[in-house]
């Protein structure tokens, strides 16, 4: 027996925040960041929409990207005091991941960040709130799923949390808030919606209800990623909706060691000044897993399928070669929105740079614990290869090298 879960609605479509009119409640929190939503105006259309509504609001705002522990405990004690019955998540993957860990301490005060990260291993939420989510990005789509990434800033470490409790109730895609996005914001957000996508189809965890939405967002992806990278904003429009349905099917058949690679890096080396964004992490890992996961031959033929519906390679050509097209596909697209293929060329400001911010020195000493921390992330055991230490090590050189994975 497997499970597919979904918030139970999902509005979409320009407009679609008014779906908030609709909600039944006595007072409802609003979660936020940096204050894209409030400039914008989507913050105070969505607490016009909420007191419409009849609800009394409160504003929780400031959550940092890579929102820390202490933001969480911090947001569950101001929902603690204010009691809400709608928890109301806005923005990117940021706010949404920290809203939905507060969620769990606000019903289970006792609850710890410990016991939040037991793979699947939560008990019923929705005792005390539901949770909308509306996301102003197009890539993390934790707007649909059973995840939430939460840093502990103490060991540099980013924790996932996953359990399909807390899958939102309500999901609001409306692409009038993605417009906002800053070009760089939408080259990171549409890697990580693509990797998303291509690890759940070739995920151990795979099935005939994730498999048409991967493939057709790998299909959308495909042709509405640079053009909105490039201010088209009907590929914007669509590219927030293709995000959507990639975290439909990674939510029900999960990811692979992309991810693991990338939650383990990501504030791995912030003392020395900066993270390797989520998205560009995974940019830059995704060609060199699909060439470690392309020896496992059930993992090619599925590379392959994709290529396939993709275009990019002749049907009747052998599985070794469609491989080889993806991964230059990817490749060039990462050229085409100006992301780094490697560590060793990661500038501070996330953009190609003959020297990185990640000293080798420093990578090659902190190497062997990142890799032990990525076997053991959620992530690993849904991919096509679990890796051994050795290798784990051996593909994180590649990543930071930028050379032919051969093992």
């Amino acid at each position: 027996m497997a499970r597919f879960t979904l918030p139970r609605d999902l509005y979409h479509g320009k407009g679609s925040l008014e779906a908030l009119k609709t909600f039944e409640g006595k007072r409802a929190i609003i979660c936020v960041g940096g204050g894209s939503m409030k400039r914008f105006g989507f913050l105070d259309r969505a607490i016009g929409y909420l007191k419409e509504a009849g609800m009394e609001v409160e504003v929780f705002e400031g959550i940092e990207p890579d929102p820390s522990v202490e933001t969480v405990m911090r947001g569950a004690a101001v929902m603690e005091k204010f009691q809400p019955d709608w928890i109301v998540a806005m923005g990117g993957g940021s706010p949404i991941d920290a809203a939905k860990a507060m969620w769990i301490k606000y019903e289970y005060p006792d609850c710890t960040f410990e016991d939040m990260c037991k793979v699947f291993g939560l008990p019923k939420l929705r005792t005390k709130a539901h949770f909308c989510a509306i996301s102003s990005t197009s890539g993390t789509a934790t707007e649909v799923t059973a995840f939430s990434i939460i840093t502990n800033y103490q060991d540099r470490i980013k924790y996932p949390i996953a359990d399909f409790e807390i899958t939102p109730d309500v999901a609001i895609v409306d692409p009038d808030l993605a417009e906002t996005m800053p070009q760089k914001l939408v080259a990171h957000t549409g890697m990580d919606a693509i990797t998303h996508a291509i690890e759940a189809y070739v995920s151990t965890a795979n099935c005939n209800y994730t498999d048409p939405l991967a493939i057709h967002a790998i299909e959308m992806i495909m042709n509405d990623l640079v053009p909105s990278y490039n201010g088209d904003m009907a590929c914007r429009d669509r590219m927030h909706d293709a995000q959507c349905l990639a975290g439909m099917a990674f939510s029900n058949a999960l990811l692979g060691i992309v991810h693991s690679m990338a939650h383990k890096t990501g504030a791995a080396f912030e003392d020395y000044g900066a993270h390797i964004i989520h998205g560009a992490a995974n940019a830059m890992y995704l060609p060199k897993v699909i060439a470690f996961n392309a020896k496992n031959e059930t993992a090619k033929k599925r590379y392959g399928v994709i290529v396939d519906y993709m275009g990019i390679a002749d049907k009747s050509a052998s599985d070794d070669d469609k491989v080889a097209a993806l991964i230059a596909y990817l490749r060039k697209m990462n050229d085409d929105l100006n992301i780094p293929h490697c560590i060793k060329n990661y500038g501070a400001d996330s953009y190609p740079t003959e020297n990185g911010f990640v000293p080798e020195e420093v990578f090659l000493e902190r190497l062997p614990e990142i890799a032990a921390n990525a076997i053991l992330d959620a992530c690993t055991g849904s991919n096509p290869r679990i890796p051994s230490q050795e290798e784990m090590e051996k593909l994180l050189k590649c990543c930071y090298y930028d050379t032919e994975v051969d093992f």
